[in-house]
């Protein structure tokens, strides 16, 4: 009865084990199927509205790209001849890595040579109401040793209308993105300012960054660098969407826009009789009698005796007796050999050798020089600075946003590493633009790098989000193993009759082994006793058998289980 419910337990869990086997494997096939079209996949990317952009380009066309860029073949002043040309080469190509299908880039190829190379903008930008957005990816696919990886927008001038000649002295309105070398790390926003009064241009440095730049530039990931330029000059700087930088265009730059409206006067001179001290020595001290300078600071201690077992007759170092001339020492170049000295044995154990002398204490009585004490100066007027006069250069521009207007858009760069990657590249007046214009791009780079990086429970956890179902397909492939060792574990009481039994046999083992007579035992005697009346029946009846044959044999005959062995006379035949 107990095997027959075993099987029937054993083939419900078998069955509903190959259900859920079939279910899980319809739905790893439903599954597979949902994540070919859950890949994710990339178009080259369109603006949300062409009218707000002044400039866009994703690389992903390369006879476009060789129709808007331009490559400098101009040569840098001021350096070496055969470093000065701008003959870095530039490309379209995929990512070395983490790309997407059909994604390209602008990639710098060389490293150690000045390479430049400009596109002009769909339309000017004008400094004047509207904020202005710039923002493009960067990739150190090989990492960065020492250069940059800034962009520039080139100044709208007449004079500087041919691209093939763009150089660092092309004007530029504003620079920005990152630039390292060695340990130093830089986020430039550098815009020009054009002095009011004079006119000339003078950098603008924005402060640092406090946020740290060290893992972004060295972890050869895709970054999305964007600036946020406001009409009331204020500014953001983010890099992947996060506020690294930001602040006034009045307040956080160096040098400041606006020069101070005084300033020290040059012509001013300190009078000669301006005392800036402020303490002097007390005029009307005196040095008093006893003070003895010529004293000195420490004299002999005179209560001193030498040690007791002081060698006074053995040297402190003796020649080292293991020492020998070297074989090229010359006595006529080097002069006479004469053996190191060591520190002599014998005075290893005593207090020491040689002359003794008494130890020096300070001199109780010495003072040193007499100076006599400060006191406050009379005579003091504090520390002198110079009058402030109106400063003669002083201005005043209260929108240093209206800078000149953006023609043009560049990279002008040296490099010591190669394969720089730009993709994705846009400036425009509204930001929701350049944020789907991102969402298109960079955030997709991001999910796939994500999706690649996953563990295998991550990538579980994931696909269970989107498919719920999966749970019931977990419960019966982890329930059913649980279950069965449940149920070995407390498996269901026997019946009443098979308990009966299992006590019979247990009482009738006990009394087996303390040898009471029972029913089996009983009877296998009787049919003992039956079998040897008849065998003397037969004896008296049948013919004298011969002595051999009468020999009776002894043989231990098993009895039945439970019994102990028995003896039997038994007739050989």
């Amino acid at each position: 009865m107990n095997l027959r419910i075993h099987w029937i337990v054993l083939f419900g869990v078998l069955l509903l084990g190959n259900t859920s086997f079939g279910q899980e494997e319809q739905d790893d096939e439903e599954a597979t199927v949902e994540t070919v079209a859950d890949d994710i996949l990339y178009d080259s990317p369109k603006p949300a509205d062409q009218s707000k952009v002044y400039f866009h380009d994703h690389f992903d066309d390369t006879a476009n790209f060789n129709k808007k860029w331009v490559k400098s073949s101009a040569k840098k002043e001021g350096i070496e001849e055969d470093i000065a040309k701008y003959d870095g080469e530039w490309a379209i190509e995929e990512p070395v890595k983490d790309g997407l299908l059909g994604d390209k880039g602008l990639v710098l190829k060389s490293k150690a040579k000045h390479a430049a190379i400009s596109s002009n903008l769909h339309k000017p930008f004008v400094f004047n109401t509207k904020p202005l957005i710039v923002q493009y990816e960067v990739v150190l696919q090989e990492g960065q040793e020492c250069g940059g990886a800034y962009l520039k927008l080139l100044s709208q001038s007449a004079e500087h209308k041919d691209l093939s000649q763009f150089t660092d002295k092309t004007p530029y309105s504003i620079m920005f993105g990152p630039d390292k070398c060695g340990n130093d790390y830089k986020l430039h926003f550098i815009f020009k300012h054009k002095n009011p009064l004079n006119g000339t241009i003078e950098e603008k440095h924005c402060q640092k960054p406090k946020e740290r730049l060290e893992e972004i530039y060295d972890d050869k990931l895709p970054h999305l660098y964007t600036l946020i330029l406001n009409p009331d000059n204020t500014f953001e700087i983010r890099i992947d969407n996060k506020i690294f930088n930001s602040g006034s265009l009045l307040e956080d730059f160096a040098p400041p826009v606006n020069p101070p409206a005084e300033i020290e006067d040059p012509a001013d001179k300190k009078p000669e009789d301006w005392d800036e001290r402020e303490k002097i020595p007390d005029p009307e001290a005196v040095k008093p009698e006893d003070w003895d300078e010529d004293a000195p600071a420490q004299i002999v201690d005179e209560s001193a005796t030498m040690p007791d077992g002081w060698l006074e007759n053995e040297l402190t170092h003796v020649p080292d007796p293991e020492a020998k001339k070297p074989e090229d020492w010359d006595s006529d170049m080097d002069g006479e050999w004469e053996p190191p000295l060591i520190e002599n044995p014998v005075c290893a154990g005593a207090p020491g050798c040689g002359t003794w002398e008494p130890p020096l204490i300070n001199n109780p009585a010495f003072k040193g020089k007499w100076r006599a004490p400060y006191i406050d100066n009379p005579n003091y007027k504090g520390k002198w600075r110079p009058r402030t006069i109106p400063n003669p250069d002083y201005f005043e521009d209260k929108h240093p946003f209206k800078l000149p207007t953006v023609g043009a858009i560049g990279f002008e760069l040296w490099s010591m590493s190669k394969d720089i990657l730009f993709d994705n590249i846009i400036i425009t007046d509204e930001y929701y633009v350049a944020e789907q214009w991102a969402a298109d791009t960079f955030s997709k780079k991001r999910q796939k790098i994500a999706k690649d990086s996953e563990s295998v429970f991550q990538k579980l956890a994931n696909f269970t989000n989107d498919y719920p179902a999966m749970w019931g397909v977990y419960i019966l492939v982890l329930g059913i193993p649980v279950v069965f060792v449940l149920y070995l574990c407390f498996k269901p009481s026997s019946s009443s009759s098979s308990q009966e039994e299992r006590e019979e046999q247990k009482q009738a083992a006990e009394k087996k082994k303390t040898d009471e007579a029972t029913e089996d035992k009983a009877e296998a005697e009787e049919v003992e006793a039956e079998e040897e009346e008849e065998d003397e029946d037969a004896e008296k009846n049948s013919e004298a058998d011969s002595e051999e044959d009468n020999e009776a044999v002894e043989e231990n005959v098993p009895a039945e289980k439970g019994e102990g062995a028995r003896k039997r006379k038994v007739r050989k035949d």
